[in-house]
């Protein structure tokens, strides 16, 4: 995937709560490049990070509730029709393969994938973390387009860091990997790109520069100072 623009004659309703936000206004407006390698999504919550991995997936034709194209698994419809209304400019060459994963729709993907397809994995009978990080090793290899939302939520800090491994390995294998984020572990990557969406609505910046980075730093370096406002 090389860019995501409004699709031709499609008219937004600017009213809606999904276009408001500035992060996805700003797509509306002006698309968005989808650099090679691994690209990172941070920015708080309500920020349009998820809205927007979802789109993507659906705009590329993947389950937006998780999944693979063929993927035919469904709860509760919670998600934007911004993917609907994008259209995907890709760099001509072989079908890429594709998976999105999102954290929270996680257990209808193993009841899926376990009932339906008679996935061999153990998902639903392994802890959250390692139903996760199975599902990483056998859907995401190779050369393909790769889409994850917050994947470090069922993580430990040691699992964090093999996932983080796991993207460079990706990385080298060609993949195209788009990565919502609350952290700061995963977006350490060297070389990867990182795209902080705010009130601003897009913008790229460094991992030095993102305000979790600058959150984290202090905290550790003085819990008190933040707990003695909250507690």
């Amino acid at each position: 995937m090389r860019r995501v623009e409004l699709d031709h004659g499609v008219e937004v309703d600017k009213s809606a709560w999904w276009a408001q936000i500035p992060a996805v206004a700003a797509v509306l407006e002006r698309g968005l490049n989808i650099p090679a390698g691994v690209t990172f999504l941070v920015g708080e919550n309500g920020s349009g990070k998820s809205t927007l991995v979802e789109a993507l997936a659906g705009a590329y034709g993947l389950n937006v509730e998780g999944g693979s194209r063929s993927a035919r698994h469904r709860t509760r419809e919670t998600e934007s029709p911004l993917g609907g209304m994008l259209r995907v400019i890709r760099t001509p060459g072989r079908r890429a393969n594709a998976y999105f994963l999102r954290a929270e729709t996680m257990h209808g993907l193993y009841t899926y994938l376990q009932d339906n397809v008679g996935d061999p994995g153990a998902f639903h009978e392994s802890s959250h973390g390692e139903g996760f990080l199975e599902l990483l090793e056998s859907r995401f290899t190779g050369y393909g387009f790769y889409l994850m939302d917050e994947p470090e939520g069922p993580l430990s800090f040691t699992s964090t860091l093999s996932l983080l491994a796991r993207l460079d390995v990706l990385r080298g294998a060609g993949a195209q990997v788009v990565v919502a984020t609350h952290s700061p572990l995963l977006t350490a990557l060297p070389g990867a790109t990182i795209l902080e969406l705010g009130d601003h609505g897009i913008r790229r910046t460094l991992w030095s520069e993102l305000e979790i980075v600058a959150h984290w730093r202090r905290f550790l370096a003085g819990p008190d100072a933040y707990l003695g406002r909250l507690l």
